[in-house]
């Protein structure tokens, strides 16, 4: 390892001191190589792990694992995840970095970056000359959900093509581009939506058909504006795409041929033991909308996810497993790392996820809303209701955000709970909310909502 190198890694020492760990090593690991930056990960998350199971004690619980740190007894492994990585950072980071001096040396070198050919933006854009304005600002509209893997050369290029095609048709939403391929949800007007589609589907780069897009009702309402960029991956599982590639997702399944194992599961009931239908969403998710007789993880991002099969595999041993997730997208990763742990006898994943489903079956086994990351939050096709307020417990799906500024979660909060001003996410933000001169300038996602699910290692 070069001296600069040992520079970004002093760096990384000072900055994880001077703010908590997270924000600092990020910013240090962006000094670093792809494969340093990949490596030093791996050293982080095996440190925090060794160090936990360091801390347990058999002995103490019979029939359980516990631990023991601090002079304080865990007999839960999300208690003491949360509690090392509050009170142990220090610790952890010279763990990790010790480990990554001795590995970093091993790495082989970079290569050379390639030189990419200029690419003609305007002859990716379609003439749209026998579209009207008008066409394309007013009148009723579409939501589109989309995504596809491909091999993408220079997806700095396609990027900057997405975002001229989306403006040029007075689209909202968010596009995410990576060198594996391309993931969006966009809404505008039925013509610019239709226009959208077409050229996507004659750009040779994605060479996308129209069955690869999902729909609903909405424009570009639905969105507060148009953001698209380039990522490591098009959907943040927060694993290497180069290490868990979708090419080795699960078997797909058609909506009809997973509508009969769902229907095969809950005919056998309990005797149906063999197989596990799991919605890998997140919890609010599957809290207003899922599959009867599902297993829904409670994790708050889908980067959880990894380290949520990571400590259930238990649960998957010799196990046929129905994955699904909105779009299907989610499923195509979700499913290659749980194959890659080898442990289940087969793993399926529902194509086109709930989306298709529903145009299949609107009244099958899905029940509830679906949620989705818009302004509209939950679409339906049913009537039922799954979820409560959170703070009467009378039936209520249709979510809000959380009333205190500094705060970015959901809440289910009935109008009954509402006229009442009970409008926040926790009793914590509830207080916020209700001081005089309260600061809005606090971080996201720090309140009793967010402590109760505890960070995964991967995201210390």
């Amino acid at each position: 390892m070069s001296a600069d190198d040992y520079c970004c890694l002093e760096f990384l020492d000072l900055d994880f001191d001077a703010n908590g760990g997270e924000n600092g090593c990020k910013q240090g690991e962006k000094q670093l190589s792809a494969s340093q930056r990949r490596c030093y990960s791996l050293c982080r998350r095996k440190s925090f792990a060794a160090f936990v199971a360091s801390k347990s004690d058999v002995a103490l619980q019979e029939g359980g694992l516990s631990w023991c740190c601090c002079g304080l007894t865990f007999t839960e492994h999300s208690a003491v995840h949360k509690h090392v990585a509050r009170t142990h950072g220090g610790e952890i980071q010279r763990l990790t970095q010790a480990a990554f001096r001795s590995l970093s040396d091993k790495l082989p070198a970079e290569p050379e970056p390639q030189q990419v050919d200029e690419v003609d933006m305007s002859a990716w854009i379609p003439d749209i000359s026998h579209a009207s304005e008008e066409q394309l600002t007013s009148g009723e509209g579409k939501v589109l959900l989309f995504y596809h893997y491909c091999a993408v050369r220079d997806p700095q290029a396609a990027c900057v093509w997405q975002r001229a095609l989306c403006e040029k048709l007075h689209l909202t939403g968010k596009v995410r581009v990576a060198t594996e391929g391309i993931n969006g949800t966009v809404g505008g007007t039925n013509a610019a939506t239709d226009l959208y589609i077409d050229a996507m589907c004659s750009q040779p780069l994605f060479r996308m058909s129209k069955e690869d897009f999902k729909s609903s009702d909405g424009g570009a309402q639905c969105f507060t504006e148009l953001k698209v960029g380039v990522f490591k991956e098009i959907v943040p599982m927060g694993v290497d795409p180069d290490v868990i590639s979708y090419q080795c997702a699960g078997v797909h399944l058609e909506p009809e041929e997973f509508h009969k194992e769902v229907e095969a599961l809950l005919e056998n009931g309990e005797s149906c033991s063999d197989t596990v239908l799991l919605d890998c969403r997140n919890f609010y998710e599957s809290k207003i909308g899922q599959f009867t007789h599902c297993v829904a993880p409670d994790i708050r991002k889908f980067s959880y996810f990894p380290d949520y099969v990571d400590q259930n595999l238990e649960r998957f041993r010799d196990k046929k497993v129905l994955m699904y997730c909105t779009g299907g997208i989610r499923c195509e990763r979700g499913s290659a790392y749980l194959r890659s742990k080898d442990v289940c006898k087969e793993v399926y994943q529902l194509r086109g996820g709930i989306h298709k489903y529903l145009e299949r079956f609107p009244q099958g086994f899905y029940r509830g809303k679906l949620f989705v990351f818009d302004k509209r939050f939950s679409i339906f096709s049913n009537d039922d209701v799954i979820s409560d307020c959170r703070y009467c417990g009378s039936a209520w799906d249709q979510y809000e955000l959380c009333s205190t500024s500094s705060c970015c979660q959901l809440v289910l909060s009935c109008p009954g709970c509402r006229r009442e001003g009970r409008t926040a996410c926790c009793p914590t933000c509830q207080s916020k909310g209700r001081t005089p001169g309260d600061d809005a300038s606090g971080r996201r996602e720090q309140c009793e909502c967010t402590d109760e699910r505890p960070r995964i290692p991967q995201d210390v």
